[in-house]
């Protein structure tokens, strides 16, 4: 698929380019919104929303090839709209009754009891350290389009995901060795396994 080309016939008005665009990464959209909103109807309002600002704003897109990264960025930015008009962006150590419920909600999209174990891992962990995570390794995003999603730089990004990855190290255990970027692999490993995001 030529995403580039598909933008510029968007751009001039191809209603079905958008569509097969959006219809492309429409599980990997849920499944980011999803990570925000902990449930599916707000998740579909969250992705919903996107639709409409990217019919909206999609003439201000000057590279057709980050389509998905902007998109992403809008989606992200719009959960974190609705979270905070709903009061329910609180620290997510305080979310864990609401967390759990979240995860017995019919999800398609979850293994149950690896997604559980790991939401458990991950709420002992800061919320900014959390969403880095999150982003890195179970929506399998770039540094860079975590940092321009939560406009932090790069730098802080790479920090919080180091930070956070020594958390879940101690939690999870065993022999673990430091790689040259600070980075624990073992526990990156640990957590690309559980999250179902591990290459083989």
């Amino acid at each position: 698929m030529n995403v580039s080309h598909l933008v510029k016939q968007a751009q001039k008005g191809n209603k079905e380019a958008l569509l097969q665009l959006i219809l492309v990464e429409q599980d990997a959209y849920y499944r980011l919104a999803y990570s925000y909103m902990r449930n599916e109807h707000d998740a579909m309002d969250a992705m919903a929303d996107m639709i409409v600002t990217l019919y909206e704003k999609l003439d201000q897109l000057q590279k057709g090839e980050a389509f998905y990264s902007w998109s992403k960025t809008i989606l992200v930015n719009r959960c974190k709209t609705i979270l905070h008009k709903k009061e329910r962006f609180l620290p997510l150590e305080d979310e864990q009754e609401s967390t759990h419920a979240a995860l017995t909600d019919d999800n398609p999209y979850r293994n149950m009891e690896s997604e559980m174990n790991m939401q458990v891992m991950l709420s002992h962990l800061s919320v900014r350290q959390r969403e880095a995570i999150e982003l890195r390794y179970v929506h399998d995003l770039p540094y860079q389009i975590i940092a321009d999603m939560t406009d932090a730089p790069l730098g802080t990004i790479k920090s919080r995901i180091s930070q956070g990855i020594q958390k879940l190290k101690s939690m999870i255990g065993g022999d673990r060795y430091d790689n040259d970027r600070g980075e624990i692999r073992g526990a990156q490993t640990e957590l690309e396994y559980r999250t179902g995001t591990i290459r083989t």
